[in-house]
């Protein structure tokens, strides 16, 4: 009978405790506003129909622009749908992750991203850095796990050193950071890539913070 008491208040310190140190997933754009979201609002970017969209099918981007977070995250998932669209010029957008703005030019920013067009999906690049694609998935492979001109589900895990890209449920890439010079915090920021006539659109962005 003590046996079962104590298994009986074991249980019921436990629940919350569980509860308690189960990261909340959050919802980074509430369909309607840029609220936690700073860029080019007036000219590149634009919400319709609870999507975040960026860039032009009319016109050539100028150049490579990002809308991103005011908030800095480490550790966390990340997913969202993202579709691309367009067919003249260079078709490519990404998800930038652990990065931050520079200050010349002011349009660009440096870091991690989940790449996202032809010869880069679900690939990660080093965005403005070492500047190139530090993995990319099997180039056969990946491209019958695309949805072209359609959404896509993108999941990030960035943990301490380790990165894992997803592509609508396939893993296509798992890296671990060896140098330990490079941040493992910063913003996230969506990109629309200069040099085409492409247009981006991403919704239902969500984000689970962990320790």
């Amino acid at each position: 009978m003590k046996s079962l008491i104590w298994i009986g208040l074991l249980s019921f310190v436990c629940i919350p405790l569980c509860f308690a140190q189960s990261p909340k997933t959050i919802s980074l754009f509430d369909g309607k506003t840029f609220r936690g979201w700073e860029g080019d609002t007036l000219h590149t970017w634009r919400i319709e129909k609870d999507m975040i969209i960026g860039g032009s099918l009319e016109n050539t981007v100028p150049h490579n622009d990002f809308l991103c977070t005011q908030k800095i995250y480490s550790n966390f998932i990340l997913k969202l749908k993202i579709k691309l669209t367009g067919d003249q010029g260079f078709i490519n957008s990404g998800v930038q992750f652990r990065s931050k703005r520079l200050s010349n030019p002011a349009y660009e920013m440096i870091g991690y991203q989940a790449d996202f067009g032809k010869d880069y999906w679900a690939s990660l690049y080093d965005e403005s850095r070492r500047n190139k694609t530090l993995v990319k998935p099997n180039d056969q492979e990946v491209l019958t796990w695309i949805k072209f001109n359609d959404w896509n589900e993108y999941e990030i895990k960035a943990i301490n050193n380790q990165i894992r890209l997803y592509i609508n449920g396939h893993m296509s890439v798992d890296y671990t950071e060896m140098d330990a010079s490079i941040p493992q915090s910063g913003l996230i920021g969506i990109q629309i890539h200069g040099g085409g006539k492409a247009q981006v659109a991403v919704k239902d962005i969500m984000i689970q913070e962990l320790p």
